[in-house]
């Protein structure tokens, strides 16, 4: 996804995009409240994080603005202001929800995750079927072909493959493995993601070929786009 993050504190913006971007989101910053109004309304994102308090240009001005401009884009305040009253504001003025500072940035992640899902177009919400090149993974019927040979999975490396493949051409983390896929259950120094891919790439690569799975040294790794 590409993400647009509008707060004038920089630790706490820069906390913010190294996170998402540690998710594989491409983020773009603004620290003012007239370059984010400017940002959100001539740029494509599919979902922002507004502070309220912002300098030239306050958060529910910027909100009231893509409301009525037709932006429907998703939008997550976060807010040190965390009275009923204020939450209710920013929810009836448009935003999608409302975290208050401080917080946690796993919060914060599931939080731009869900309003983001909410908005994904029918097609991207329906989509049952994955593939590059010919491996092809039917999201469906839980299964995984490769020149139309089907290739036996274990769950954990189904699911694995399928969430390189969603995010093919990006940059995946071994935290964000660690979370997505083994739920957190696991010490980050554990070499159970090292083995898992090691199984996949004997399944689905060819011998005289280019892997499908990049090792991205000291980063994670990468799925190829075709």
């Amino acid at each position: 996804m590409r993400i647009l993050v509008i707060e004038d504190e920089d630790t706490v913006r820069r906390y913010i995009a190294k996170g998402l971007e540690e998710h594989g989101h491409t983020v773009d910053q603004a620290k003012s409240g007239r370059d984010g109004l400017f940002l959100a309304t001539t740029e494509s994102f599919d979902a922002i994080v507004l502070d309220r308090m912002l300098p030239e240009m306050d958060g529910m001005t910027i909100l009231k603005t893509l409301r009525a401009s037709d932006i429907t884009t998703p939008v997550l305040i976060v807010s040190a202001l965390g009275e009923v009253d204020d939450r209710v504001e920013g929810l009836k003025t448009g935003s999608d929800d409302y975290l208050i500072k401080p917080f946690q940035f796993s919060e914060l992640m599931a939080r731009v995750e869900v309003i983001a899902k909410r908005h994904a177009s029918p097609h991207l919400a329906t989509e049952s079927t994955l593939s590059v090149d010919d491996l092809k993974m039917d999201l469906v019927k839980r299964k995984v072909t490769k020149s139309n040979q089907q290739i036996e999975f274990q769950p954990r490396e189904f699911s694995l493959l399928e969430f390189l493949m969603r995010h093919k051409g990006q940059l995946i983390t071994r935290t964000m493995l660690l979370e997505k896929v083994w739920n957190y259950h696991f010490d980050p120094e554990t070499n159970v993601i090292d083995v898992h891919i090691s199984r996949i790439r004997n399944k689905i690569d060819n011998k005289d070929g280019a892997s499908f799975i990049e090792t991205v040294r000291g980063s994670g790794y990468r799925f190829r786009e075709g």
